[in-house]
């Protein structure tokens, strides 16, 4: 009989010792909430202490241990772990502790629930989780306590004493378990890809639900390779070939035994204060940044030259005007950073950059863009979800009738023909097909420079030059607030891995302020001064343009 209970005694500090830790996260991956893995973890370790003390002796005690956990994972899943609540709604000031002198801390331990001890029981150091196991589950007394563990009573009373403290700590500190983990279709990730690996990289990273929920929980928390294997309940050998090849792609970073996610994860927070500070900024530079390219092309129009061509009207090339511009000025302002994203050599021969986003309900859907060959290129605007209503690409063979038409040659109806006709890229006028998209001849440029040398322009010409002189110098000063404000936000999201580098940090920067993330708010805000115009009738080709050099 004394064997037994000195065996049941080694098994209860073996799994007090070496259990708990895991099982929280063998919980947290199975329940996808930290509030839940907690309820859960305690509801298994009850089972498992309530066998022990009835003297059940298993003979392996691992899988005995992960069997209970399993068995109870799937009762759990539907009785909201019933067995666990004599115990979870019962107020811990019903368990006494045996000393007349009650101190003010223990006092509280009377006052607070059991659901302390619940959330904070997982990360309590191990030499205080033996007694606080034993007195608050169990419901040992401490001269129980004192006898099991050959303590006396005053050393398990000081135990019990620091370790409500150390739990009270823990509910003040409300210990998150990563911010961005286990909901990896919350994070957006878009790839600027100078040139794609042979094996399709980056996608072919990026895709996999394991490789995602790697990502998050290693996102400025480096892990070892034990730590994720027991997070993500994967066989350790498997997560290791899985990091190293991580590793080799160079998306994650390894530091001695640690790894860490190599490419930034913009948090909701950092877009909450973008789009707030969006709100006012673009409220300021877009009224004069329509007005320099209003005035811009009334400046072509009477030098005789067409800047966009000559087959839409100024309301359906303004799409294509806006961004144009926009990225033209950006590149131009002496405080916007040089270094692009995309251009990173990685293995596999591919050139290209990864930047993810938590998912944020006030972000407007970014802009795109596609390039072909022949000149080809159309922008794809998330807005309204015009993008689903564009091909996502045209072969070369379509290209090059869309540059001869751009020309002024002509071209017979065909299948090709046809089909850039159903997509708005082309249309009949005067029974031969034109051009349905910008076009910018670099033709047409010579001619406004020719006109502007002879120095024969009107004074409305003039006075168009010296406002745009005015309105550029006013433009640069707000997109250096917005290189300068991005910065700051991004410095103070990011970890220290990511904004210690500085070509990275000005290649983030660059990449908001210029690409998809802020044009899709550039877009949004254009149409609601009305000077972009979009109704059931805007053309599906919208966004697409020819560049003629």
């Amino acid at each position: 009989m004394a064997e037994a209970t000195a065996m049941t005694e080694k098994l209860i500090t073996e799994f007090s010792e070496n259990y708990m830790e895991k099982l929280f996260y063998f919980c947290l991956k199975r329940t996808g909430n930290s509030n839940e893995a907690e309820d859960l973890t305690q509801d298994i370790a009850l089972s498992i202490l309530t066998a022990l003390n009835k003297g059940i002796i298993p003979a392996s005690f691992s899988a005995w241990v992960w069997q209970i956990a399993r068995n109870r994972y799937s009762v759990w899943a539907d009785t909201k772990h019933k067995k666990a609540e004599s115990v979870t709604d019962t107020d811990i000031g019903d368990y006494d502790i045996e000393d007349d002198s009650e101190s003010a801390l223990e006092k509280m331990v009377r006052e607070e629930q059991l659901s302390l001890l619940r959330r904070e029981l997982a990360f309590i150091g191990r030499e205080y989780r033996n007694v606080v196991v034993a007195y608050y589950i169990e419901d040992k007394s401490v001269r129980e306590i004192a006898d099991s563990l050959s303590l006396s009573e005053a050393a398990v009373k000081q135990k019990l004493y620091r370790a409500r403290i150390v739990l009270k700590e823990g509910m003040d500190m409300a210990k998150e378990f990563g911010v961005r983990s286990y909901k990896p279709e919350e994070i957006i990730y878009a790839n600027v890809c100078d040139r794609p690996g042979e094996l399709g990289q980056p996608w072919t990273l990026m895709d996999p639900k394991l490789n995602q929920n790697i990502f998050l929980a290693c996102y400025a928390n480096p892990s070892t390779a034990d730590e994720l294997a027991i997070e993500m309940g994967v066989a350790l050998p498997y997560m290791e070939d899985v990091l190293e090849h991580l590793v080799y792609e160079t998306v994650l970073s390894k530091t001695d035994s640690k790894y860490e996610t190599a490419f930034p994860i913009i948090s909701r927070e950092a877009q909450e204060k973008l789009h707030c500070f969006y709100s006012d900024v673009l409220s300021r530079l877009m009224p004069i940044l329509e007005e320099n390219i209003d005035r811009l092309m009334e400046q072509f129009q009477e030098a005789g030259a067409n800047y966009y061509g000559k087959w839409l009207s100024y309301d359906e090339a303004k799409w294509v005007l806006l961004m144009h511009h926009y990225k033209e000025l950006y590149d131009l302002c002496k405080a916007s950073p040089k270094t692009t994203f995309g251009h990173t050599e990685r293995n596999n021969h591919g050139k290209w950059d990864v930047i993810a986003l938590e998912s944020y309900e006030k972000t407007p859907k970014g802009v795109g863009f596609h390039c072909q060959t022949n000149g080809f290129v159309h922008y794809r605007y998330g807005y309204k979800n015009i993008w689903n209503q564009t091909p996502s690409s045209l072969s070369e063979a379509e290209t090059s009738v869309l540059r001869r038409l751009a020309d002024g040659k002509h071209n017979e109806e065909n299948d090709i023909a046809a089909k850039l006709e159903k997509y708005d890229y082309i249309r009949k006028c005067n029974g031969k097909y034109v051009p349905h998209i910008a076009v910018f001849d670099s033709r047409e440029t010579k001619k406004f420079l020719k006109f502007c040398d002879k120095k024969t322009f009107s004074n409305q010409f003039i006075e168009h030059a010296e406002a745009r002189k005015k309105l550029t110098d006013a433009i640069s000063e707000i997109l250096a607030e917005i290189n300068h404000k991005v910065c700051d936000i991004l410095y103070h999201d990011l970890p220290k891995s990511i904004h210690a580098q500085k070509y990275m940090m000005d290649a983030l920067v660059r990449e908001i302020c210029r690409g998809s993330y802020t044009l899709g708010y550039i877009i949004e805000q254009a149409v609601s001064d009305g000077w972009l115009k979009y109704d059931e009738t805007t053309s599906t080709a919208i966004g697409a343009y020819i560049d003629i050099r």
